[in-house]
């Protein structure tokens, strides 16, 4: 399987304040040195409990935030030097949802314009072209086609990370970073928005890195694991063979 994204000695330092005046600025180590890779078609999980660094290191791999060092290359490309204007190419094919559906999207304009903004980004302006892929990508993430005129407001979590999901999918992307996208559902919806990942994944070929924290929800999902603990990676591999034989002691 060839590798569509490729990360390498990834490091992000956050600054804090002072302890005095004229005191060296200390830095928190969120990101210390990961490496892993991504093949095209294959879901991968980033597993660990809160505060380990997983949630910074999907930010870092779609540039929402810029690495202290470390490179990212994606589709053969180091993009961790890219300025803001050479990324607006690359971000359409790299694209992320979060946790909270209902705070990434806008309340005040409707389904039609949250899924169909990013193709206007990309320079799409006729309206029959963005009026139909918007109701193919709610067709395809098992919406209905008046969901397209109503609000945010008016969908339950798992409907409106559903439509999360088309917004991310409107300029077919070639990797897709979830950031806990479950964990806010209950357990029956969780399985829904699971199972609609993994045959989106699959029908598309789509390089998938879920980050969660939630054991049992990566093991549903993901063939290959990858276990942070403290900014680091302390153990990687097969998702059967590392939860049936962990190899490192926080893994256990």
């Amino acid at each position: 399987m060839s590798s569509i994204l490729k990360v390498t000695d990834l490091t992000k330092h956050f600054p804090v304040a002072k302890k005095a005046l004229f005191g060296a600025r200390e830095t928190v180590q969120a990101v210390d040195n990961v490496s892993f890779e991504i093949g095209s078609g294959e879901a991968v999980g980033l597993v660990g409990e809160s505060g380990c660094g997983k949630s910074t290191t999907g930010r870092l791999i779609t540039r929402l935030i810029d690495p202290t060092s470390g490179s990212i290359e994606f589709d053969g490309q180091d993009i961790s030097k890219l300025d803001s204007k050479e990324l607006v190419a690359v971000r359409p094919k790299l694209q992320m949802i979060f946790q909270d559906p209902y705070a990434s999207l806008n309340p005040r304009w409707r389904v039609q314009d949250i899924i169909a903004e990013p193709l206007r980004l990309q320079g799409e302006r006729r309206k029959a072209v963005l009026g139909q892929r918007v109701h193919e990508l709610l067709a395809q993430v098992g919406l209905p086609e008046d969901a397209a005129a109503r609000y945010p407001h008016q969908f339950s979590g798992g409907q409106r990370q559903r439509i999360a999901l088309a917004r991310a999918l409107a300029c077919e992307p070639r990797v897709l970073v979830a950031d806990e996208a479950v964990s806010a559902l209950d357990v029956s919806v969780q399985a829904q928005i699971l199972a609609l990942l993994r045959r989106i994944q699959s029908d598309i070929g789509l390089g998938l890195l879920f980050v969660t924290h939630d054991l049992r929800v990566a093991a549903q999902l993901c063939d290959r694991v990858i276990v942070m603990h403290q900014g680091q990676i302390v153990e990687t591999g097969a998702t059967a063979a590392v939860y049936a034989d962990p190899q490192h002691p926080y893994t256990r």
